[in-house]
């Protein structure tokens, strides 16, 4: 099975080209080819299949553990990287659809790739437990669902383990959740643990959602800095409810990976 990997700020994928819609990747095989001892290792897995008329591509995205996800807002500027060199996709403004519905990306040959990743939707409020401290939180959605808890410093949160949520219902599916600070004006620092994969470098979706609810606290809309440990993201909140997302999409390598190495 061919692959190739990147990343967009250290948010790390595997493409797996499937063009004909003919691989049944199952759980087990997805969390393998995720591990990092025993596979290529990745935050997901990217699953490149052609539109059924919506747009001309649709991706299939998995996190570590095989489960499916409504939406990633890296892993999407990676499948664009992707579409570009591998020569399936001119650079300009193109259409993918995803589970959340169809994306319209920005991409040229080189720089920064920046997608709409449509409508911020508000969810419940919760409660997180991050270690054995129980803090408020703030529900949005990017297509997936976020908690993100606005008042706590980076450095000093434990996301060590899956956050639990109160009311425990309230997020039946699982979410992220996202801790972040400001550090200057429009500028915020972020570090987020996701749903299906743990702590991780970096995840475009969250920045978002922790971007917009800092700016919905802060009744403003505007375009921010969010910095993750791998890098750094651009986040605009459009007066017409819409969020672009702006930031690198690197592919590092590319291969051939033997399914039957599973188990």
């Amino acid at each position: 099975m061919k692959f190739v990997k990147g990343h967009g700020t250290r948010n790390d994928f595997v493409v797996v080209p499937d063009l004909d819609d003919t691989l049944n990747l199952t759980d087990a095989e997805i969390a393998a080819l995720c591990d990092r001892r025993g596979g290529i290792g990745a935050d997901g897995i990217l699953r490149l299949v052609r539109g059924d008329g919506a747009a001309p591509w649709f991706m299939d995205y998995r996190n570590a553990d095989g489960s499916v996800a409504e939406m990633c807002g890296n892993g999407i500027r990676v499948l664009a990287r992707y579409l570009l060199a591998s020569g399936l996709q001119p650079a300009g403004t193109f259409a993918i659809d995803t589970r959340a519905g169809v994306r319209i990306v920005r991409a040229d040959d080189g720089g920064d790739i920046a997608v709409d990743m449509g409508r911020a939707e508000k969810l419940p409020d919760a409660k997180v437990a991050l270690g054995d401290t129980w803090v408020p939180a703030v529900g949005w959605s990017m297509g997936n669902p976020h908690l993100v808890v606005t008042d706590l410093a980076v450095d000093g949160a434990d996301l060590t383990r899956t956050p639990q949520v109160d009311p425990a219902d309230a997020y039946p599916d699982g979410v992220n959740v996202e801790i972040v600070e400001a550090v200057g004006p429009r500028h915020l620092r972020m570090r987020v643990h996701e749903r299906g994969v743990g702590e991780t470098q970096s995840c475009g979706t969250g920045a978002c959602a922790a971007a917009v609810a800092v700016m919905a606290g802060a009744g403003e809309r505007g375009t921010y800095d969010v910095d993750v440990p791998g890098g750094r993201l651009r986040v605009t909140w459009r007066d017409d409810g819409s969020v672009e997302l702006a930031g690198p999409a690197v592919l590092v390598a590319q291969g051939e990976y033997q399914r039957d190495s599973v188990g």
